[in-house]
């Protein structure tokens, strides 16, 4: 059995629908596929977002996925100091990313695209050393899918990314490994999402508390993936030393997450690569979802180009459009996230101490050169050499 589309797009996370329904709105055929049997199912993500992404990406703000709105950040250092940012209107959200991933596939499917769950691609199918199409597996048939253009945003393993030849490797040090439960939590105030960090308590990473209710919560940990303990171990430890009761379990999520090696080939030939196979994530918090559709709108963008003109050398755009935008802010918090990692329990103590609430807020939106500044100017940080050449390295 075979089929034809003019794009076929692999994987239904949050990159995938947006492209579907960008090209699809533009009046070309698509098809969207996803190997899971539920679109957005299992979940694997603390489920927070900037609230500004709604009116950015063109998403509507429903509340069948937004759990709750979420009002700022609260801190912690390793010995206990606290670093509160508290806005007046809501700043972000916790999701529901089964109800929202199905959502964003239910939007491509309204603006005209395909959309097939439990649909699952095997290899690329070649013809005259050119890439025409993919072999999927639906519903345990074999079909081979004809395409103008094949986007693979199928995630961190990206089958159809290694199959056309994409070089997608990263070092494991450029991975983060992933535990959350979603349970039951009191005692931590449900409008702001709470971060701890320190060597003993998350390496390289953080716990994360993000509320649903008043008291439960997605309660999470990452950590660098080459260390020597699991993720698991470190959460457990920081419940257990919190006295937090772990018998109030109601989901358990794994996963790896790339903090790093951000894919440079985004195109080959008629394959374009977006989201977590292509790496297009925060290196700093984690985060793929902005990222994601980042790099889904300037992909789509670049694919109704290629289709409209027949002319598919234009995808090589999204590549450079990538790398001269959000390309480059990625790099630049790649570098503050490789200095974060020399910091001992000490320095992170003084830093959350020493930084204002505006200061943190520099930090959050990636500018921290005026935090940088105000952290040099400390006593205490010019006192250590260490520290201040730390500080320069991020100048």
């Amino acid at each position: 059995m075979s089929w034809k589309y003019d794009v076929v797009v692999v994987g239904s996370g949050i990159a995938g629908p947006i492209i579907a329904k960008n090209v699809a709105k533009a009046g070309y055929s698509v098809l969207l596929i996803d190997k899971k049997p539920a679109i957005g199912s299992p979940k694997q993500c603390a489920e927070g977002i900037s609230i500004k992404v709604f009116d950015k990406y063109d998403i509507p703000y429903d509340r069948r996925f937004i759990n709750r709105e979420i009002y700022g950040a609260k801190l912690y250092s390793p010995s206990g100091y606290e670093l509160e940012l508290r806005y007046k209107e809501a700043s972000g959200v916790i999701l529901e990313r089964k109800v929202f991933d199905k959502m964003l596939a239910y939007y491509a499917a309204k603006a005209g695209a395909d959309v097939l769950a439990r649909t699952e691609a095997l290899d690329v199918i070649r013809k005259d050393g050119k890439i025409s199409g993919i072999k999927v597996k639906h519903e345990d048939e074999p079909v081979e899918i004809y395409a103008e253009v094949i986007v693979a945003a199928d995630g961190v393993e990206s089958t159809i990314a290694r199959k056309a030849g994409i070089n997608t490797y990263a070092p494991p040090h450029e991975f983060d490994s992933s535990y959350e439960y979603e349970m039951l939590i009191e005692g931590y105030d449900p409008d702001l999402i709470h971060l701890w960090f320190g060597n003993e308590v998350a390496p390289r990473g953080y716990v994360w508390v993000f509320p649903k209710d008043e008291d439960r919560a997605n309660v999470g940990i990452g950590i660098a993936s080459d260390h020597p303990q699991t993720a698991k171990y470190y959460l457990d430890k920081w419940l257990r030393e919190n006295k937090v009761p772990m018998r109030k379990t109601l989901e358990v999520n794994v996963g790896v997450v790339p903090v790093g090696g951000f894919v440079k080939e985004l195109v080959k030939d008629n394959v374009v690569v977006v989201g977590d196979a292509a790496r297009q994530v925060n290196p700093m918090h984690g985060g793929g979802m902005a990222e994601a559709m980042e790099a889904g709108t300037i992909a789509s963008k670049w694919i109704v180009k290629a289709l409209e003109e027949e002319n598919i050398s234009l995808l090589q755009n999204y590549t450079r459009e990538w790398w001269e935008t959000d390309g480059k802010r990625l790099e630049r918090i790649l570098k503050v996230r490789r200095v974060t990692e020399k910091l001992t329990d000490e320095d992170l103590d003084l830093f959350i101490r020493v930084l204002s609430g505006a200061d943190a807020e520099k930090i959050a939106s990636g500018n921290y050169l005026e935090v940088i500044k105000a952290l040099i100017k400390n006593p205490k940080v010019m006192m250590s050499p260490r520290r201040i050449k730390l500080l320069r390295e991020l100048l």
